[in-house]
């Protein structure tokens, strides 16, 4: 998920077949209770009547855009993960390590995606269709983005060809989502730095 509470809908202004125009502010205003109302009560509880109770829309302006409250929340948390900017190139494979590891401890203190993301991953393993095509929009997504980094190192010389990138993806995320996310344990000012010379010293391995 990307570190944008809030998320834009880049959508202008469109007419669905033979129905009526789509306002993009309405849509904006839904995206924003949406996410507000899904870090409150959890997918479970989410209702479509309290995100457009809460968006100040009518329940109808939210099927006119999505079908159902799956495919709701699988747009529009895709839509986040699509959005999020590329992993910065800062010349190094520590640079970009740090970058990566700044991002995603910004998300993860964010009052809103450091309660809906591990809502998210508990409710895929009650819900395998929710799982299954969040996985696919989310988390390749993100790990394409992610790989690229690894990509830059390879060709900068910093790691070998055959680096293990599938491991150091895990290792990327993996520290950090279970200090922040799981056990919630606060970090230092050097966390991040030491993190990221632990993670370079096991890609090198």
């Amino acid at each position: 998920m990307s570190t944008s509470p809030t998320p834009q809908t880049p959508a202008p202004e469109r007419r669905l077949p033979g129905g009526p125009v789509l306002q993009d502010s309405v849509t904006e205003a839904i995206s924003a209770a949406f996410f507000e109302e899904l870090a409150s009560v959890g997918y479970a509880r989410l209702s479509l009547e309290a995100v457009a109770k809460r968006a100040g829309a009518g329940k109808a302006a939210i099927y006119r855009r999505w079908p159902s409250k799956l495919e709701m929340t699988v747009a529009l948390v895709s839509a986040v993960a699509v959005d999020a900017p590329e992993v910065a190139d800062s010349g190094t494979l520590r640079g970009d390590v740090l970058a990566f590891l700044t991002e995603i401890a910004g998300a993860l203190r964010h009052r809103l995606p450091s309660k809906i993301i591990p809502d998210l991953l508990a409710e895929g393993t009650r819900n395998p269709e929710l799982a299954q095509a969040l996985f696919a929009a989310v988390r390749d997504t993100r790990r394409a983005k992610a790989t690229r980094l690894l990509d830059r190192a390879v060709e900068r010389g910093e790691l070998p060809a055959d680096v293990d990138r599938e491991l150091a993806l895990d290792f990327l995320a993996g520290a950090l989502y279970w200090r922040l996310a799981v056990v919630h344990t606060p970090t230092g000012p050097d966390y991040l730095d030491r993190l990221a010379d632990k993670l370079l010293a096991a890609f090198a391995a």
